[in-house]
């Protein structure tokens, strides 16, 4: 059986999902890991050397973009690419949880 490589960001991680979703504002990296886990209530937490290889594959995949450069501080917003990424992986998400509703509804209704 052939493997075929994962396709990058053909699907989200957690991290990668909420990271972005972080950046529909402007923000620091050190924001970002902040806001995960209080948007998730402690569910997801995102370690800094993820996170910072994470903002640097979204920058060169065009899906971010750094908007401010203070020292060491740099902040990130998410770009119409990135905006588009986050809707597929929505979409995508809500088609499982579809189809788990329709399997499953369908067993207690037997």
């Amino acid at each position: 059986m052939t493997h075929l490589p994962r396709v990058k960001f053909h699907t989200l991680t957690e991290q990668m999902f909420y990271t972005l979703l972080c950046l529909k504002e402007e923000c620091y990296g050190m924001d970002i890991l902040d806001r995960v886990p209080a948007m998730t209530n402690q569910r997801v937490n995102v370690g800094s050397g993820t996170l910072y290889t994470l903002l640097e594959q979204f920058l060169d995949a065009e899906m971010i973009r750094e908007t401010k450069v203070e020292g060491r501080r740099r902040s990130y917003i998410l770009t119409d690419k990135g905006r588009e990424m986050l809707e597929k992986e929505c979409d995508r998400l809500t088609a499982q949880l579809a189809d788990y509703h329709r399997i499953f509804d369908r067993e207690e209704h037997s």
